[in-house]
């Protein structure tokens, strides 16, 4: 790639237009991104009303240890996942947004309302700390292991 900019050193037109391809791409992957959070997590379910909410932390997460089958891995690898390109992607569109605490914060509050809503609204579904706790480290995962070199890469220092 390039080299990023010295502080006050003027930055090239072409850095700048490769700039804005990339936050423009990142921000349409963030688009179709959301739709498929949005159809995965609030979409009813037919659970024969099994599904039940957990308010403790850990509670989930220890249930699904002590009995590791396949739908566990899946339910651990796939809150792990859902919102982890969030921590790829946030901080290429929006540079401010660099950093595992901000992220944590942001996602967390998102995190939350998404479980908030399939526990009070959506059929088959449950409000679980623990999906928010998965979801959120999954971010910070994501931005640790792609995100922060990317966001430096593509759109500097």
């Amino acid at each position: 790639m390039w080299q990023p900019a010295e502080r006050g050193e003027k930055v090239s037109w072409y850095v700048l237009v490769l700039r804005a391809v990339v936050v423009t791409i990142a921000l349409a992957i963030l688009g179709v991104f959301f739709y498929f959070a949005f159809r995965l997590t609030l979409t009813p379910v037919h659970d024969n009303g099994q599904a039940s909410g957990n308010l403790h932390p850990g509670r989930s997460l220890r249930f699904y240890m002590d009995q590791p089958t396949k739908e566990a891995f899946l339910q651990i690898g796939g809150n792990l996942a859902l919102l982890a390109p969030l921590g790829v992607l946030l901080p290429i569109v929006w540079t401010s947004l660099r950093g595992p605490l901000r992220l944590a914060l942001l996602t967390g509050v998102f995190s939350l309302i998404i479980e908030t809503v399939q526990g009070a609204v959506v059929m088959g579904r449950a409000f679980d700390v623990d999906d928010v706790i998965l979801n959120v480290a999954g971010v910070v995962i994501a931005y640790f292991l792609l995100g922060r070199r990317l966001s430096r890469t593509f759109r500097g220092a």
